[in-house]
């Protein structure tokens, strides 16, 4: 059986996105040492029981920053394939769970570069943006993005609009001030004040986690 076959046949994400983004992989303090072991030494069945306890993780963090499921599952897919073509890694990662997001991330980025020209590719910039900002504060191996769409419920009317038209709708700043009806500085000063307010919300989230 070739690779794609392998993570192809296994890895299809189940389509119930409220169900993938709640699962955390730090939930997974690695009962999988013997699986571990097995894929590194090319096990296919023991790499196939990896996928499917941690396909749905995987997908559930894609598809939060990515407006497309399609997407979402291809990179899904992808996740699983570096993760078998660098599975002599395996037994150096502390967790599965978070090194499979970190391979994750590191797509998104990529397929960032790949659609530039595709309106929702700032979704995803900011999504990436956020991760960042509050990096340092999560815990490891959990998605701090999960409280994003309650942080945007949390913004005042124009500051959610405001967002909206920049990273959904992705319109240039002089056609949010347009629709808006202010100044293209206010808008600006809008929009950064919702992402620092986005930020701060998240990063609010964490601390009553801890």
């Amino acid at each position: 059986m070739d690779t794609a076959a392998l993570v192809l046949g296994t890895a299809a994400p189940v389509r119930d996105e409220e169900n993938s983004a709640t699962s955390n992989c730090a939930a997974a303090a690695e009962p999988h040492h013997g699986l571990v072991m097995a894929a590194q030494r090319g096990d296919q069945k023991a790499f196939t029981s990896l996928v499917e306890f941690y396909q749905n993780t995987v997908y559930g963090y894609l598809r939060a920053r990515l407006f497309d499921s399609t997407d979402a599952e291809d990179l899904c897919q992808e996740t699983f394939l570096r993760c078998y073509q660098g599975r002599e890694k395996l037994s150096r990662a502390t967790q599965v769970g978070p090194w499979l997001i970190g391979i994750a991330r590191n797509l998104l980025r990529e397929h960032a570069k790949r659609i530039s020209r595709r309106r929702e590719v700032a979704w995803t910039e900011l999504c990436l943006e956020l991760d960042q900002m509050v990096h340092d504060r999560a815990e490891k191996g959990s998605d701090a993005l999960q409280g994003l769409p309650a942080c945007l419920e949390s913004l005042g009317p124009s500051a959610q609009q405001a967002i909206d038209l920049r990273y959904r709708a992705q319109l240039k700043m002089a056609e949010i001030a347009s629709t808006l009806r202010r100044s293209e500085g206010a808008v600006r000063l809008l929009v950064h004040r919702a992402r620092l307010a986005l930020k701060q919300c998240l990063d609010s989230r964490l601390k009553g986690s801890e």
